[in-house]
């Protein structure tokens, strides 16, 4: 844990002081940004979290005395044919359950009404060449520090990966920064929900999936309408996004999980 943290002060500090040398950094002192450039901005973020990958595997091969490849799955590695098949269920359903959501809050807070507008077309190709190039790990980074690491380290001391699935999911949703009520009570049934589907299919490859599709339309949603900059996190989220969470979590969960039964994915170690 010391080295993920030391990870993202290292990525945090490169990013000040890049913007320091090339004087790029934020019009204002008390932005929260690194650069006055959202794109820029986005790199070093995307990278601060990003870092954590190498970080657990190293940990778990170097501290823990195992194959690295065993935060991923019970097999010791990433099973890259059943995560494509959790693609093909969790893709379309997270399309449809974004597309739902922009549609009942249209009326409400119109999509980009923060935001600057349309940036055009090179800035906004540029963005979303950054989104494909580093969100994957962005959000593969937190499944493989929340739902991998951290639930084994957990389990370890409790005869069930349980305890150690709701404590882990507690500090997932609390590394999200407090906002509204709703956001907090939405990442931690998420989490849970996850949680759950890590343990039921003996592998990240399924919450990897969800993570990374919710956080590619988002950030591409957020570069289409000049939203880049905005620090707003999960945890600020509406009551409409919890509730449709409340449904579309615990069906792809459900499916997920019957799918890996019928194709007798593994769950526990050979």
């Amino acid at each position: 844990m010391g080295l993920v943290v030391a990870g993202v002060m290292v990525i945090s500090i490169a990013g000040f002081v890049v913007a320091e040398l090339l004087d790029a950094g934020p019009a204002s002192a008390d932005s929260e940004l690194f650069f006055e450039d959202p794109v820029a901005d986005l790199v070093v973020q995307l990278l601060g979290i990003a870092i954590a990958i190498p970080i657990v595997l190293f940990g778990a091969r170097v501290l823990g005395r195992r194959p690295a490849g065993t935060v991923s799955s019970v097999v010791g590695r990433l099973r890259w044919g059943w995560l494509g098949r959790c693609a093909a269920v969790g893709v379309p359903l997270m399309v449809v359950q974004v597309g739902l959501l922009i549609a009942w809050t249209w009326n409400d807070e119109p999509v980009g009404e923060s935001g600057t507008g349309f940036p055009g077309w090179p800035v906004f190709l540029l963005s979303l060449a950054v989104i494909l190039a580093l969100v994957p790990f962005q959000a593969a980074a937190e499944e493989y520090v929340f739902r991998g690491w951290l639930v084994q380290v957990i389990g370890r001391v409790a005869r069930s990966p349980w305890p150690a699935v709701v404590v882990a999911s507690l500090l997932f949703a609390l590394a999200h920064g407090f906002g509204e009520l709703s956001g907090f009570v939405l990442l931690l049934y998420s989490a849970l929900w996850w949680g759950w589907l890590v343990i039921r299919t003996g592998g990240l490859e399924a919450v990897i999936v969800m993570h990374v599709a919710n956080n590619l339309l988002a950030f591409g949603l957020a570069a289409g309408f000049g939203e880049l900059a905005s620090t707003e996190t999960a945890a600020d989220a509406p009551w409409q996004a919890m509730v449709a969470e409340l449904v579309f979590a615990p069906l792809y969960c459900l499916i997920v999980a019957r799918i890996a039964g019928r194709r007798g994915i593994e769950r526990v170690t050979p």
